[in-house]
């Protein structure tokens, strides 16, 4: 577990790399995305299974030390948990989030909102030239 000057040495180091809104929790038991904001998981104690890209998408278990960049539109959920499981989550300078369940109603404006969130000037990380938003710009 992150020691009690770690998280906010977390989120000083986003806020420096231009990733804000930050909130300390855990991850919603229900499939979610956003269509308005790209968001990062840090995990900064215990461990959880987290589904990625939706109902049919991928689970991987999360860890302490983890980081998860999630892009706009894609489904989260968390399966499962230890009863420690705490993560930071933020999301890049000027973009703000809404929450979107997968509700078929919901496609057409959250299609035109993903569309039009631009990628992160930084990653929220490493910064401005960062190894994550490589990866992300390939």
């Amino acid at each position: 577990m992150a020691g009690p000057n770690s998280t906010d040495a977390i989120e000083e180091l986003l806020r420096s790399n231009h990733w804000g809104g930050s909130w300390r929790n855990g991850i919603y038991n229900f499939h979610h995305y956003h269509s308005t904001a790209h968001e990062v998981l840090i995990v900064y104690g215990g461990e959880a299974n987290v589904r990625l890209g939706g109902e049919k998408g991928i689970t991987q278990e999360l860890h302490a030390g983890d980081v998860v960049l999630i892009p706009a539109g894609v489904g989260h959920k968390n399966l499962g948990s230890s009863e420690n499981f705490a993560v930071i989550g933020a999301y890049p300078q000027g973009q703000t989030w809404d929450l979107c369940y997968g509700k078929k109603a919901e496609r057409p404006e959250a299609d035109k909102n993903i569309a039009k969130v631009p990628l992160p000037n930084s990653d929220p990380i490493y910064g401005a030239h960062g190894q994550l938003m490589t990866f992300w710009r390939k």
